[in-house]
């Protein structure tokens, strides 16, 4: 769903910062004219179709800010990226993390510098750059009444993971077995499998919500990349008898076709069922949520995160735009859960998404 231009600029446009030149994307996403997202991996495709306009809940659906179109930036592709016109070009925020720490420069005017960072892109000062922060988990110890930002609920998400095996030895691992497999500093054997553990990078809001659930608070030896760029939600990756955190929308709306993106067509890819529960029922490109596992301690609330300011019709700073945005009640807004084929809501089941368990946003961070 997801419309890329060539930039006029083209790939030869330097911006020089501190002695390091950044070059502008070749095929870049558009810059916006209105208000820019960025973060999760998880929240990205079904966004990319809200805010590109989309028919795959029978209806045309499409978000805008009062008529003006969003621009909402993947977690992975070029190192940077220009969000608003004449805007600074700066490290792409990859994962629920980085995006989040992205708004906070945005608000507060410090040097963004994306973590993790492979292409050593050097920090940037990005103010009003960017506006929401897509991020598959909540705020966590962050959460506080007297907060800065606004943890708005999106959708609601589960994980299990993946996994590439020709037997059926991975297939439905307990939440002991994959604690014990992603902690453990010498090869776990399940059957007859030797498990061979990958992560996603550290500022995968999949990543943490995962080892969370499952109790591990030390990653062991044996897992893959642990410290590196792995992209989560991307089965291609999987070597024979390895498996990797996955969210179950992003795996369903793979499945169903919802996305562009494809990364399960390998026959011995398979979505794991943690303690036997399947994330989904249904077969072939009909996949739906499974309500008992996305209700199970996998399940999780994914948000949209703002300036809480910006939200708050009290204050100096609403804005009524982004906040009509952000309004559950709203047909086509970002956060709304309907189910006819008109709404929002509903496109956002076709990517394997159920209503959040509360529509009540989460103030947090006292400090920027």
């Amino acid at each position: 769903m997801k419309i890329k231009k060539v930039v006029a600029l083209g790939a030869a446009l330097g911006v020089a910062l501190a002695g390091v030149a950044l070059a502008a994307p070749a095929n870049a996403e558009p810059v916006s004219n209105s208000y820019v997202l960025v973060g999760s991996d998880t929240l990205q495709d079904s966004i990319n179709a809200l805010t590109n306009g989309t028919n795959v809940s029978g209806s045309v659906v499409r978000t805008t800010a009062a008529g003006a179109t969003l621009g909402n930036y993947d977690a992975f592709g070029s190192s940077v990226i220009q969000t608003k016109p004449n805007g600074a070009y700066f490290g792409r925020p990859a994962g629920s993390g980085a995006g989040v720490t992205a708004l906070r420069a945005s608000i507060t005017g410090n040097p963004y510098t994306p973590n993790p960072n492979p292409a050593n892109v050097p920090a940037r000062v990005v103010t009003g750059q960017i506006d929401i922060a897509r991020s598959s988990s909540g705020p966590g110890s962050n959460a506080n009444s007297a907060g800065l930002l606004s943890y708005v609920p999106y959708a609601r998400d589960a994980v299990a993971y993946a996994y590439n095996g020709s037997n059926s030895d991975l297939a439905a691992l307990t939440t002991a077995q994959l604690k014990q497999i992603y902690e453990s500093s010498t090869p776990v054997v399940i059957g007859s499998t030797t498990v061979k553990p990958r992560i996603p990078q550290s500022g995968s809001g999949t990543r943490n919500f995962f080892l969370s659930a499952i109790g591990v608070t030390t990653l062991g030896s044996t897992v893959t990349d642990a410290n590196g760029t792995t992209p989560e939600n991307d089965a291609s990756v999987l070597a024979a008898d390895e498996i990797i955190p996955f969210s179950a929308a992003s795996w369903i709306a793979q499945s169903n076709g919802a996305t562009g993106l494809n990364t399960i067509t390998n026959a011995n890819v398979k979505l794991g069922a943690p303690n036997g529960n399947a994330a989904y029922t249904g077969t072939g490109n009909a996949l739906v949520p499974s309500d008992a596992f996305y209700a199970s301690s996998f399940g999780r609330d994914t948000y949209l995160v703002v300036e809480y300011k910006r939200v708050n019709s009290s204050d100096p700073a609403y804005d009524p735009k982004l906040a009509a945005l952000l309004n559950p009640a709203n047909a086509t807004s970002l956060t709304n859960t309907g189910t006819f084929a008109s709404t929002a809501g509903a496109v956002k089941r076709k990517f394997g998404f159920l209503a959040p368990s509360s529509a009540t946003p989460i103030r947090a961070y006292t400090t920027l």
